[in-house]
């Protein structure tokens, strides 16, 4: 196969200051945290997913949370709803199907209903990119983005980081910008409408990492290679494959591909991960797959239950991740600030 590559010189990107500083609890966007801020919420999750759940539940005893969810959702809503139950809060779901959502009701409407029936945080998944920003401007409450659109999801970029930690750098307790020096992440996949992708690209390259994009140009504009420095795009999976630790597969968003046309025999016979890819180019990588996966697309039953898959790591690790998140959330005004 042909390979066409983009490259940009490798540097530590800086950390903007967020210009949507309302909550200090907020957590929109992976570049919301400093590395010291990461570096916090890695090392929380590890001492929450420790402790005594009976200590661990009078964190935030009958503290009140809202989880508002306007796309379906298994591994993140749920995930979240166990850890706030986990620190003793009290959640409401709320999902656009069974609300006033359905009536018409607008995102800043129900915001401030939440917060007028008592909610101190709100966790919000959207289709629209941006609704956590303007449900934070409106409502000034801690809100946590589960997912925006085509845009973020920093807690599945914390997770996923901490997997990666758990596989090659075991025992890092802290991080810092050269953490993952060295170490090259594959991400296949549906780039385009990937909100995973874009927190994983804005967040690894700042540990030291090194990103290759990898997709058919539908999935994969070449202007991907313009995301920061250390992100890469390569068009052709072997090569990709061979030089990464750690591959991340995405599913094709179906939901979003808006009329596009995608030949799905084509995108299997390359880009697939098999078994038999696996141990030719990657026979020591780590796997991982935000979910939910397409089995016998993306990749094979073989490998999402192969010795080299974390994927169901990835999802433990995000309820200790979520757990932090949202202790932080409720609490990070009384300590003074964003981390």
């Amino acid at each position: 196969m042909n390979s066409t590559i983009v490259r940009r010189k490798h540097a530590t990107p800086p950390v903007p200051a967020s210009p949507f500083p309302y909550n200090p609890g907020s957590l929109l966007s992976v570049m919301d945290l400093s590395l010291e801020g990461v570096s916090r919420l890695l090392a929380r999750a590890t001492e929450l997913d420790q402790m005594d759940p009976l200590v661990r539940n009078r964190i935030l005893a009958k503290r009140k949370v809202a989880l508002l969810f306007y796309e379906s959702s298994t591994r993140t809503r749920t995930s979240f709803e166990l850890a706030a139950k986990a620190l003793g809060a009290d959640t409401a779901l709320i999902s656009s199907l069974s609300s006033s959502i359905e009536k018409g009701e607008t995102l800043k409407d129900t915001g401030l209903t939440l917060r007028s029936l008592g909610a101190e945080a709100i966790i919000l998944r959207h289709n629209a990119s941006g609704a956590a920003w303007l449900l934070e401007r409106e409502t000034r409450l801690p809100v946590l983005n589960a997912g925006d659109g085509m845009h973020e999801h920093p807690t599945q970029g914390l997770l996923d980081l901490r997997t990666i930690l758990a596989h090659l750098r075991p025992g890092i307790a802290t991080v810092d910008a050269e953490t993952l020096k060295g170490v090259t992440v594959a991400i296949v996949g549906d780039i385009l409408h990937s909100r995973v992708a874009r927190s994983n690209l804005l967040l690894l390259p700042r540990l030291g990492a090194q990103v290759v994009l990898c997709g058919p140009k539908e999935l994969l504009p070449d202007l991907a290679a313009e995301a920061g420095p250390g992100v890469t795009v390569e068009r052709d999976f072997e090569t990709a494959l061979g030089q990464s630790q750690v591959a991340m597969m995405l599913r094709i968003q179906a939901e979003r591909l808006a009329g596009m046309q995608i030949d799905l025999g084509g995108y299997t016979a390359s880009y697939q991960l098999t078994s038999a890819r696996l141990a030719k180019f990657a026979p020591k990588a780590v796997v991982l797959h935000p979910g939910p996966i397409i089995r016998g697309l993306e990749l094979t039953a073989e490998v999402a239950d192969g010795p080299q898959s974390a994927i169901l790591e990835q999802v433990k690790n995000g309820v200790a991740i979520r757990m932090a998140v949202v202790e932080r959330a409720l609490t990070a005004a009384e300590q003074g600030g964003r981390a």
